[in-house]
């Protein structure tokens, strides 16, 4: 038997248990869902979304461990109804045998699955005979049976950020796995990885088997490049870093250049960006560089987004590209992203103030007789629907405004009508 250093680094690396866990802790940390789904001690069917390497297999594996279960593996890609057959004549054989285990059996891309195939699990989910987890990198919403999908929970996976990937690293070397590597490396390899953890390591396998090679002791940038060269190439094509490439992009999108923009746009793609990275960074610049100003903009690009799940490459690509252009073409606001990171420096600064008395709850009768809620002006009753007048701070707050909105779109009526607010509040005009 192979020994654990002949095994992959994917597999060396793979987390034991749910504090190894890289990454997902909106579902995994401590009061999140799939973290109680653990700590409950009873499991449930579910499918697990998300893109290539952000730890669905693992999770499962971990689930099958948590709940001393037997765990069964198919790939939908290579199965099908006989490997659903031997599954559960397997998971019957647990539940009779001496041990009587569960089972939990994992389908690998399930959405590759047809309809009849996923079907043949229905009747096997619903008596409890086992588990089921699926795995997919496509919306369920299109591509998983409803039948299936009203009878498991489905969780949403991101891809790791930069931190994520860098702790990767620092773990394969914490078992010398590979050796030293200069910081611009470490950037390069996390550009390139993309939120891929599986792509992440076996990149540092190939260049931990290279440098062995040639007996080197340390991983420089310049010798990444040359190693890896043609695959860094195709990311990053012309030699410039992946994160100068979507810069030019987004400040292009700003710069209300739409031309620049879909050069920068389809550069990327053309260097092997992952169209879901873009569509992403499509969504940020809506809420950062647009906002408010047209609130359209937020809702075209999450449409694209869609859009390019359901139709895959290509075709999808066209829709991202129709974003890029309305995003170039939209009026430009960063009011609201300056006010959210403005409130956020002020609060991070200032103390914990107390919730004014008229601004509790006040569900119980005690809290009503120490005052919770007293003076409250319920602003629907009020002309127009506004309190003129009351007041929404903490007591002896008297901030400049945060939000100011710009000349520009929609931020224009916005401004005309916190004018008008504030003209009513103090009796004279409002300035911002």
């Amino acid at each position: 038997m192979a020994t654990s250093t002949h095994q992959p680094l994917a597999e060396r690396l793979r987390p034991k248990n749910l504090g190894e866990v890289i990454g997902q802790q909106h579902l995994l940390g401590p009061g999140m869902p799939l973290r109680i789904a653990f700590e409950s001690g009873q499991p449930h069917s579910c499918i697990l979304w998300g893109p290539p390497g952000v730890g669905k297999t693992t999770i499962a594996r971990l689930m099958a461990d948590a709940f001393d279960a037997q765990f069964l593996s198919i790939s939908a890609v290579l199965g099908g109804v006989k490997d659903i057959r031997d599954a559960v004549d397997r998971a019957t054989a647990a539940r009779d045998g001496l041990e009587q285990r569960r089972t939990i059996v994992f389908v690998d891309e399930v959405h590759r699955f047809n309809k009849s195939q996923q079907d043949a699990f229905l009747p096997h989910v619903e008596s409890g005979l086992f588990t089921f987890i699926g795995a997919t990198t496509e919306n369920p919403s299109f591509e998983v049976n409803s039948a299936l999908l009203s009878r498991a929970a489905v969780y949403v996976l991101q891809p790791l950020g930069e931190e994520d990937l860098k702790q990767i690293v620092v773990r394969a070397q914490d078992i010398q796995a590979v050796p030293a590597i200069e910081v611009k490396a470490i950037d390069r390899l996390v550009a390139y990885a993309d939120g891929d953890a599986r792509r992440l390591l076996n990149t540092l396998e190939t260049l931990a088997v290279a440098a062995r090679a040639e007996k080197l002791d340390h991983i420089a940038d310049e010798w990444l490049l040359r190693v890896l060269g043609e695959r860094m190439r195709r990311y990053d094509k012309g030699g410039e870093q992946f994160y100068d490439t979507i810069s030019a992009l987004h400040k292009s999108v700003r710069g209300s250049d739409p031309d620049a923009s879909l050069y920068w746009f389809v550069r990327m793609l053309d260097g092997g960006a992952d169209p879901r990275y873009m569509a992403r960074r499509l969504v940020r610049m809506a809420s950062e560089d647009i906002g408010l100003a047209d609130p359209r903009a937020l809702r075209l690009a999450l449409d694209a987004t869609e859009v390019y799940e359901r139709l895959g490459s290509p075709e999808g690509e066209l829709a991202l590209a129709e974003c890029v252009v309305y995003l170039a073409m939209a009026p430009k606001s960063n009011a609201v992203y300056k006010a959210y990171n403005e409130v956020r420096a002020f609060i991070k600064s200032d103390g914990t103030r107390p919730v004014p008395m008229h601004l509790r709850n006040a569900p119980t009768k005690l809290m009503k007789q120490l005052d919770y809620g007293k003076g409250y002006r319920y602003a629907h009753d009020e002309e127009g629907g506004f309190a003129a007048g009351e007041t929404y701070m903490p007591e002896g707050l008297n901030p400049p405004a945060f939000y100011r909105p710009v000349e520009r779109g929609l931020e224009i009526r916005i401004a005309e009508k916190l004018r008008e607010l504030r003209k009513r509040n103090h009796g004279v005009s409002g300035e911002y």
